[in-house]
C-alpha cells in the first residue's frame, strides 16, 4: 500500500505539548518522577477521544517527550542506555491507552519525538553521546536513538499511524550519507512497528515545506506566528509528498488563550484544504487531558464552517 494512501479522508487535527516544563522550555525546574507518573496518570484518555470526535479532528498528535527527559510510556531500552534512577519514563503507556481509546471513535494517532537527546537532562545527553547544535553526524548517538525509537515502535504496532521528527536542523551534516545510520535507517526505525506509518523530519520554520529525503511522507509544515499561503513554488518542491501545515490556536505552543477569531481558523484551514493539504492545530489541554472551553467552542464554530 502507498503510504500516501493513509491522508485519504484526512483534512484536519490537534496537536498537544503534553510535556513536564512548557514547550521549547529547556530551562525551567521539571517535575519529580512522581509528579510526572500523578500527571500522566491523570490523563483520561476516553474523555479526550469523545471530544476530538465531537469537533471532529481526523487525528491526534502528542509528545512521547521533549526536553526534560520525561516521556509518557516506558522504555527499557532507554531506561538501560541512560541509567537513570529513579527513570523518568512514566510507568502509564499513555501512547497506547490513547491509541485504543481513539481507535474506536475513528481517528488516527501519531506521535511527536525530538530528533535529538533531551538537552535539558545531563545524564542522557551524556550516556547517548549527544551534541547540541554542533551539525556533525553524531553516528554513534544516532544508533542508540534508533534503538530508543525502534522499541518504541515495535510496542505500539500498527495502533500509531504517524510520526512527526523534530530538530532535524543539520541534514547534511547528520543523516544524508549512503551508509547507515542515515534518514533511511531512522526512517526504518520508526516504521520498525507499522510499515504503513506516515514521517516527517522538521527542519525548522525557515524551510517548513521542503523535503527532506525520500523516506519521508509529509511536510513537517512548522509555522509560528505567521500563516503561509503555499504558493505554486511550494507544490513545485513538495516531490510527491503531502503538503501538510502545523501551527498553534493559542499564544504560541500549548499555551495561552486561543489568538484568532473563529472566521480566520476556518478559512485558513480551507484555504490549505483547497490545495490538497492537511492542517494541524497546537491546543493546550486540562490536566485531565480534555480540551479547554475556549477550544472546543472554537473548534465546533471550524467543523460547522468547514461544513458551510
Amino acid at each position: 500500500m502507498d503510504r500516501q494512501e493513509m491522508f485519504q479522508g484526512k483534512r484536519w487535527g490537534l496537536f498537544n505539548h503534553f510535556l513536564c516544563v512548557p514547550a521549547g522550555d529547556g530551562t525551567g525546574e521539571p517535575c519529580s518522577p512522581e509528579e510526572w507518573n500523578a500527571r500522566v496518570d491523570a490523563f483520561d484518555v476516553e474523555l479526550l477521544a469523545a471530544q476530538l470526535r465531537e469537533v471532529g479532528a481526523d487525528y491526534f498528535c502528542i509528545t512521547i517527550g521533549q526536553n526534560s527527559g520525561h516521556y509518557c510510556s516506558p522504555n527499557p531500552v532507554y531506561e538501560q542506555l541512560v541509567g537513570i534512577s529513579p527513570s523518568k519514563c512514566s510507568r502509564r503507556d499513555l501512547i497506547a491507552d490513547l491509541a485504543a481509546a481513539l481507535e474506536p471513535q475513528g481517528i488516527d494517532l501519531w506521535v511527536y519525538l525530538p530528533s535529538g537527546a533531551p538537552c535539558a537532562d545531563a545524564q542522557a545527553v551524556e550516556r547517548l553521546e549527544w551534541v547540541d547544535g554542533q551539525g556533525k553526524r553524531l553516528a554513534s548517538f544516532q544508533r542508540k536513538w534508533e534503538a530508543v525509537i525502534r522499541e518504541w515502535s515495535l510496542r505500539w504496532g500498527e495502533r500509531v499511524k504517524g510520526w512527526w521528527i523534530d530538530g532535524c536542523y543539520y541534514p547534511d551534516a547528520m543523516y544524508n550519507f549512503p551508509d547507515e545510520p542515515n534518514f533511511k535507517s531512522f526512517a526504518a526505525a520508526i516504521r520498525a512497528g507499522n510499515p504503513q506509518a506516515v514521517v516527517a523530519f522538521n527542519r525548522g520554520l525557515e524551510d517548513p515545506f521542503l523535503p527532506q529525503c525520500p523516506w519521508e511522507d509529509y511536510t513537517a509544515g512548522e509555522v509560528g506566528d505567521w500563516l503561509p499561503i503555499p504558493g505554486q513554488k511550494v507544490r513545485e518542491q513538495l516531490q510527491g509528498k503531502k503538503l501538510h501545515v502545523l501551527s498553534y490556536l493559542g499564544q504560541t505552543w500549548g499555551q495561552g488563550q486561543p489568538r484568532f477569531p473563529d472566521e480566520l481558523v476556518a478559512g485558513y484551514t480551507k484555504l490549505i484544504l483547497a490545495q490538497d493539504g492537511i492542517l494541524t492545530w497546537d491546543i493546550p489541554l486540562e490536566p485531565n487531558g480534555a480540551i479547554p472551553q475556549d477550544y472546543r467552542r472554537q473548534l465546533q464554530a471550524l467543523g460547522r464552517m468547514l461544513e458551510e
